[in-house]
């Protein structure tokens, strides 16, 4: 069975901003790896629009490795998006889901290969009140934003975890690996 990982960026304040981290060569080089080992990334519409951007390096890149290594990666990686308003996706590896995000998860997890991202705030927050996330990577960036969107609100009970592993990052982001405890 495939395990649901939710996998995504936050403030010490607990804000889900992807503009508020630290995006240094060697936090590219991390993701690059976790979408490389994946099988499929989730997305609701809004990160999915922002994640867009990435195309724009295909055609013109960077000129930094691990940008443009990261940009390889989230073009070839499938993405399932889950939006009510868009009517077509315009990226050749993303396709639009026909189904619940429950539902989607669900047959996901059912079939072989590799572990299944999720990497927007909105999912996670549906599949966390759901039981459905088997893993969370959480990225802490040394940053107080101040405003936006908290990561974790919504919840609607009380969920316990285990500390698995960190991985910390000469910027002074790390990363916390979390499982659900049952």
């Amino acid at each position: 069975m495939r395990k649901l990982i939710a996998a995504i960026n936050m403030t010490l304040d607990g804000i889900c901003d992807h503009t508020a981290g630290i995006p240094d060569a060697a936090l590219h080089q991390h993701y690059t790896e976790l979408i490389a080992n994946a099988g499929a990334i989730l997305y609701g519409r809004i990160t999915y629009q922002l994640m867009q951007y990435w195309q724009t390096l295909l055609l013109n890149p960077s000129g930094e490795k691990a940008m443009n290594d990261f940009a390889i990666a989230i073009d070839k990686i499938p993405k399932i998006v889950f939006s009510n308003e868009l009517k077509e996706t315009n990226w050749i590896t993303a396709t639009l889901s026909e189904l619940t995000l429950d539902e989607k998860v669900l047959e996901l997890k059912q079939q072989a290969g590799k572990d299944i991202l999720v990497g927007s705030r909105s999912l996670i927050i549906q599949l966390l009140n759901d039981n459905l996330i088997d893993e969370f990577q959480i990225c802490i960036h040394p940053v107080l934003e101040g405003k936006g969107l908290p990561l974790f609100d919504q919840i609607n009970h009380r969920k316990n975890f285990k500390l698995s592993k960190t991985k910390t990052f000469s910027s002074g982001a790390i990363v916390l690996y979390y499982e659900p405890v049952k």
